[in-house]
């Protein structure tokens, strides 16, 4: 109010809808203050107080890390990232990522077997990429959860990515970042996750390759 916008607090009935429609996608809300709220997202600064879930809550329970990275994504960064992920599920952990093409999509995929939570930009009824609806459809059915801060429905804009972004990074202990550019996404989670007291983890690239730029400057930072 102080900024000049108004403030509107819903009805009720439209919150019992919400509820509803989650409901209806097998989904339900978690608060701050409940059991299965990610342990370690509760300690951000910023935490939503609200997140929706689709999915096995217990996943959101267990300590994970996150892997991000380019979505035009190199043969070898995918291929490094699955090795990543599927070392991580065997030693116990959960892999966080976006569900956004290349370096995430390799990373849910080699942790299907063993637990990965994909945290979405936009409301969990609306999957972006729609390509991976399916991806989307399994990791919920196969153990790990889909996570979101926004509406039923709200369909993800450019903003709404750098701060999903804080999320990964706030549901993790580290995160490792595979194929950034400079100014990509991938570095947005890798500062929050600094400024959230993260581990900071990168893959080295190619000098020549601009998909490795901003991972190597991590390095060299």
């Amino acid at each position: 109010r102080r900024g000049g916008r108004s403030i509107r607090i819903c009805a009720e009935a439209e919150a019992e809808q919400e509820v509803e429609a989650l409901r209806r996608r097998g989904g339900r809300f978690v608060a701050m203050g409940e059991a299965d709220y990610p342990d370690a997202l509760r300690h951000v600064a910023d935490a939503p107080p609200l997140i929706s879930v689709i999915g096995d809550t217990v996943a959101l329970s267990r300590p994970m890390v996150a892997i991000v990275g380019s979505r035009n994504a190199s043969v070898a960064g995918r291929k490094f990232a699955s090795m990543v992920a599927r070392g991580l599920g065997e030693a116990g952990y959960v892999v966080a990522s976006g569900l956004a093409r290349g370096i995430d999509g390799a990373a849910h995929e080699a942790a299907l077997a063993t637990g990965t939570v994909a945290v979405l930009a936009g409301g969990l009824s609306d999957i972006y990429p729609p390509e991976h609806a399916d991806l989307a459809a399994r990791i919920a059915s196969g153990g790990g959860a889909l996570i979101g801060e926004m509406p039923f429905g709200h369909e993800p804009r450019g903003r709404d990515f750098p701060r999903r972004n804080r999320i990964i990074s706030g549901v993790s202990l580290a995160v490792v970042v595979i194929e950034a550019a400079e100014r990509s996404g991938s570095l947005i989670t890798a500062r929050r996750a600094a400024d959230q007291g993260r581990l900071v983890f990168a893959a080295p690239g190619s000098p020549l390759d601009p998909r490795a730029a901003g991972s190597n400057r991590l390095i060299k930072d």
